[in-house]
């Protein structure tokens, strides 16, 4: 998928993850005190990867995952430790050179870390899919677009998670913009769960998908959906 708008906002992920906040990630992702704010983070992100695991089979004996978006890599160990063998693919070089370090030396011959673009032909097709605030940046358009291309090389299912569009949120979006422009991360675009299930169900590529389950994660700061997509 080659949208202007796609690859614009690449660009803007790859440069904020992999440089202005590589380190906020690092620590935020780890055991090592935050402030009360990044705690909710932490706590909701905790909360949704157990969410997205408790969609996957407890056994991934001899499956295949792909990672879309992993950062440090905490869900692709946590699928290795099933049995799964995991692409994680990260765009940024700088986070995967920390889920390297992270991942247990038992485990490291069941994941692949690649830097590139989630929706790249070349790591093949897989099993289950897990993209947990991953296209949370792009436009709903695109972000269906991202799904679309993911689900045409994944065989069991798809999970995802995107950003509900709430009173809370958009105040919290609209705060965010009083920011130094450095400061921030690429802006989220929020939702409404109607619109998005609309946007997949009129996706000819998504024509042979279903949606499954769904949970909302609010935790502070931190508020994200998470939905499954299954084959008809």
């Amino acid at each position: 998928m080659q949208g202007e708008t796609y690859q614009e906002r690449r660009g803007e992920i790859e440069a904020y993850f992999d440089r202005t906040a590589a380190d906020a990630w690092a620590r935020l992702t780890s055991d090592a005190p935050v402030s009360g704010i990044r705690a909710t983070v932490r706590k909701g992100r905790d909360d949704m990867r157990g969410t997205l695991l408790s969609w996957l089979p407890d056994d991934l004996t001899g499956r295949r995952i792909l990672d879309a978006g992993c950062g440090p890599g905490m869900l692709s160990i946590e699928a290795a430790r099933r049995g799964a063998e995991v692409v994680a693919v990260d765009l940024s070089p700088t986070l995967l050179d920390l889920a390297r370090e992270r991942i247990p030396a038992d485990l490291a011959g069941r994941v692949t870390f690649v830097a590139g673009d989630m929706l790249s032909p070349e790591f093949g097709h897989f099993d289950h899919v897990v993209a947990m605030d991953s296209i949370i940046h792009y436009r709903a358009e695109d972000a269906v677009r991202v799904i679309a291309g993911l689900a045409a090389r994944t065989s069991r299912s798809l999970v995802f998670t995107f950003a509900p569009r709430t009173k809370a949120l958009a105040l919290m979006h609209f705060v965010g913009g009083f920011f130094p422009r450095s400061d921030r991360a690429p802006a989220i675009e929020p939702v409404r769960e109607e619109r998005l299930h609309a946007l997949v169900a009129a996706d000819p590529a998504l024509a042979g998908w279903r949606p499954g389950r769904t949970r909302r994660i609010a935790v502070g700061f931190y508020t994200s959906q998470a939905l499954e997509l299954v084959p008809r």
